[in-house]
């Protein structure tokens, strides 16, 4: 005769049949996605809701002490509440049936919602929702069916005994456990084969051949000082900050952009219209708006091509618009002074980065670049729809959250070399670094030591006022610790200010310092 299950023996079972169905639900929806070549899989789309709905200083503290990793803790998290509601919902299905449903309803209206705010979405981006949904209620059911009759009350006639009838229910559920559990890893697997979107994506662009320019690093631009990091930023260097939890996939052909709104004419491009007008090529430094003094969120980097100028006055641009609100492939937008993008600078729809194709992470097939602004309000990644309008009639992602409006960039410098923390031999010091103020230029770097008089530092030459200056110069130090900081003064003769403020609303300020040791040889 079987042993009579404990009741915690039969309460147990019920969460793993949550576990299995909930984990079953999500690996079919992502099949569905993947099957599809929908970027925004309910995932995605969730945990891009979230990034959305969060408050400008939340996302500020997580870039300033988290920096790449905020991603990674959000979906960590997401799937650690996913994990213990699913755990929930199998215990409350062992007694009240309609408890799951209501969950998994609310769970697949939230992604469906989710997915309806994402950008340029359709019918069919829906259809994920739906097989996990589905999957969710038959498998919870398939699952919980021969527990329920396993603690059924006894039949009053000769049958088997509650022990035994336990244990054939439990045998019958872990074979379908075990049998659904592995369809739904299996039905993952072959999505994700099949779901090559992304790769060929990424083999498109292996193989695309754009007769751009290769970089060449001016001559003079980098300084003589052993540490100092590349006047061309390598793209693996490059820093990346965007919204995307996956990054949009989109073949060039078929991509294109709309520029419309207060225009006299609207004008459709599609990536081959790009490279028929011949690509432009320029040295530009980037830097985003939540880098703090001394951070490492800029680059710099060689970016080719069309001139959005050109392309706004084909358009036709009428009086009273100040604007441009650019929006990406995954929903991100942002304001962008219509001046900034019509003057005499290099703002440009950049098709290559340092002389090969935009990575992919980095906004292929087509993304903007504009001197002089932070990212927020002006680097679109993926972008595909550029409207002509006013401030005042918009309302962008990062300003909805206490961002600034128009964003130009502040003077900036940073230390490199010594780094902080080391030691080095008392004596002549080379020291280093980069300063910015992109669209008006640097003039003067000094650095000051423990507090003493300002030192003027040498300059690397540039090609134009949009990218960064490296720096470089030796000064003397005894032994002991020390204090170095730096200051930039711009091409208007503007010095930087010393006072310190975060990167809220419009970006960081104050000089950048390094702590270090000398001691003698």
């Amino acid at each position: 005769m079987a042993p009579r299950p404990t009741p915690q023996q039969r309460a147990l079972v019920w969460p793993l049949a949550g576990l299995v169905a909930g984990a079953a639900g999500m690996l079919t929806s992502y099949a569905a996605a993947m099957v599809l070549t929908i970027r925004e899989a309910p995932v995605v789309a969730i945990a891009e809701l979230v990034v959305r709905s969060t408050p400008g200083p939340v996302v500020a503290f997580a870039l300033k002490f988290l920096g790449a990793w905020n991603k990674t803790l959000l979906l960590s998290v997401m799937a650690v509440l996913t994990v213990v509601l699913f755990w929930y919902v199998g215990a409350w299905a062992r007694r009240r049936w309609w408890v799951p449903v209501l969950v998994y309803s609310l769970m697949a209206t939230l992604a469906a919602v989710a997915v309806l705010l994402s950008s340029d979405w359709s019918g069919v981006d829906l259809l994920p929702v739906a097989v996990g949904y589905v999957t969710w209620l038959v498998v919870l059911s398939l699952l919980t069916e021969p527990l329920r009759r396993a603690e059924a009350p006894p039949r009053s006639e000769p049958g088997p005994t509650d022990a035994a009838a336990y244990a054939r229910g439990r045998r019958q559920f872990l074979v379908r456990a075990g049998l659904l559990g592995a369809a739904a890893v299996v039905a993952g697997v072959a999505g994700r084969l099949v779901g090559s979107g992304r790769r060929h994506v990424e083999e498109t662009r292996r193989l695309l051949r754009l007769d751009v320019r290769a970089p060449r690093v001016p001559v003079g631009a980098h300084p003589d000082v052993p540490g100092l990091s590349p006047w061309q930023t390598p793209v693996e260097d490059f820093y990346r900050i965007h919204t995307a939890i996956v990054v949009p996939a989109i073949e060039p052909s078929d991509w294109s952009l709309r520029i419309h709104g207060m225009v006299e004419r609207e004008v459709v491009l599609g990536y081959q219209d790009l490279l028929d007008r011949g690509l432009t090529d320029a040295w530009v430094t980037l830097c985003c708006v939540s880098n703090p003094v001394g951070g490492p969120l800029v680059g710099n980097a060689w970016w080719s091509g069309v001139r959005t100028a050109d392309l706004l006055a084909e358009a036709g641009v009428l009086d009273g618009a100040d604007a441009v609100l650019q929006t990406s492939k995954d929903g991100w937008n942002c304001a962008t002074p219509l001046e900034a993008l019509t003057d005499d600078r290099d703002a440009m729809l950049a098709l290559a980065m340092n002389g090969s194709p935009l990575p992919i992470e980095h906004g292929f097939p087509v993304r903007t670049v504009v001197p002089g602004l932070y990212g927020y309000v002006s680097a679109t990644k993926w972008v595909v729809d550029m409207e002509v309008t006013r401030f005042s009639d918009v309302d962008a992602y990062w300003t909805q959250r206490g961002w600034g409006e128009l964003g130009p960039v502040k003077t900036a410098s940073r230390i490199e070399v010594p780094r902080s923390g080391t030691t080095v031999a008392a004596g002549p010091l080379r020291v280093g670094g980069v300063a910015w103020h992109q669209h008006t230029g640097i003039s003067a770097v000094e650095v000051s030591l423990d507090g003493g008089p300002w030192q003027p530092m040498e300059l690397g030459r540039v090609p134009s006022a949009d990218t960064w200056v490296q720096w470089g110069g030796t000064i003397d130090v005894g032994p002991g610790d020390h204090l170095l900081r730096v200051r930039a003064t711009d091409a208007d003769g503007v010095v930087q200010t010393p006072v310190e403020r975060d990167v809220l609303p419009d970006g960081a300020t104050g000089h950048d310092l390094v702590d270090f040791s000398a001691e003698s040889a």
